[in-house]
């Protein structure tokens, strides 16, 4: 959404911070790495880790341990179904993480991102439990930034003074987010999409990675780096 951004001499509208480049770089390297294996290698990456709500009981746990078990809830962020589905997301986070990384900084930005990913992976896993069917994709992180994105777009106002988030309940806010909702619904449930082994988006990850972004938006955004004054004694 760089176009709702103001102009700036000194913010072209397609520089995104280099701590988004640079996560869209470690994803696609991710991606090229996987590809590059052999087929049954390929299968043994996306079993270890791509999120599979399958693995999280007891008789999987005892066989593979804690470690194992909980790694993808970060890993299956690193992992696309190819390379359509890597551009897809990559386009995405190139639109909402620049204005979500401005306002937080480098460090909290990751921060905010991962805790997305995984609140959409648990989401997916309270909606199907005993799943077999892995869940792959940064789609749940990217729903969160997409989230904060919206709440955040008052603070891109140069008039904003000491700008304040969009309020939750909001009718900009909550029309977005119900439209939104909407269509991931309608989209997953109807089989179009791009995410997991049978090829259906996992919208329950989307969800749950985007009610994170709303939730966690306002304390991220409290306790990110004060800027410093340098014009007082």
């Amino acid at each position: 959404m760089a176009f709702l951004q103001p102009a700036s001499p000194r913010q072209p509208i397609f520089r995104a911070p280099a701590v988004v480049m640079v996560l869209i770089g470690l994803l696609a390297v991710a991606h090229l790495a996987r590809i590059l294996l052999p087929l049954t290698a390929q299968d043994e990456w996306i079993d270890r880790f791509a999120f599979t709500p399958a693995h999280l009981t007891a008789g999987w746990i005892a066989v593979h341990g804690w470690g194992a078990t909980l790694l993808p809830f970060l890993t299956h962020m690193a992992i696309h179904n190819d390379w359509t589905h890597f551009t897809i997301n990559a386009l995405w986070l190139l639109a909402f993480g620049p204005i979500v990384a401005r306002r937080l900084g480098s460090p909290l930005f990751l921060a905010f991102f991962i805790l997305c990913g995984i609140a959409g992976a648990a989401t997916h896993w309270l909606f199907n439990l005993g799943s077999p069917l892995p869940v792959i994709g940064a789609s749940g992180a990217i729903s969160g930034l997409m989230a904060a994105g919206l709440r955040l777009l008052p603070t891109l106002r140069p008039q904003a003074g000491a700008p304040t988030l969009l309020p939750i309940l909001s009718r900009q806010f909550l029309l977005f987010s119900l439209v939104w909702m909407g269509i991931n619904i309608l989209v997953g449930v109807t089989g179009l999409g791009l995410m997991g082994e049978s090829g259906l988006i996992a919208w329950q990850a989307h969800l749950g990675g985007f009610i994170a972004g709303v939730l966690l938006s306002g304390p991220f955004d409290r306790i990110k780096p004060q800027p410093v004054d340098a014009g007082l004694d």
